[in-house]
């Protein structure tokens, strides 16, 4: 079993900052590519910041400048640092990775359960 989970969620007031952590957990040979996604109400699922095993980052255009993504390799933890928080980024925000587990060949896409973030004007 793996098992990615999502925390640092809140209620921010627009300029604020937060700060996700998403760890995954079990029976892990590797995490490869880790992201993070985010979900507003009516919206179609967004990819906003993915980061390689190697470090490489990719970030939406709407956050660049603004989040940071990083992963500590040896916990399986990824982080998206957000700041200048906009009422825009209001949405649930859902940890990705890509993990090869134990005793298997191929790897598959495993999804956090999703922490709410909530930016008010």
């Amino acid at each position: 079993q793996v098992q990615l989970v999502e925390s640092g969620g809140g209620l921010v007031q627009a300029g604020g900052s937060l700060r996700l952590a998403c760890a995954a957990s079990g029976t892990i040979f590797r995490v490869n590519g880790m992201g993070w996604y985010r979900q507003a109400p009516g919206k179609q699922r967004e990819l906003v910041a993915t980061v390689t095993s190697g470090g490489s980052t990719d970030y939406a255009d709407s956050v660049k400048g603004r989040f940071t993504i990083s992963r500590d390799n040896d916990k399986n933890i990824v982080y998206l640092q957000m700041n200048s928080l906009k009422p825009e980024d209001t949405a649930v925000y859902y940890c990705n990775a890509a993990v090869r587990r134990r005793a298997e060949v191929l790897s598959s896409t495993y999804w956090g359960q999703g922490t709410q973030v909530t930016v008010s004007s």
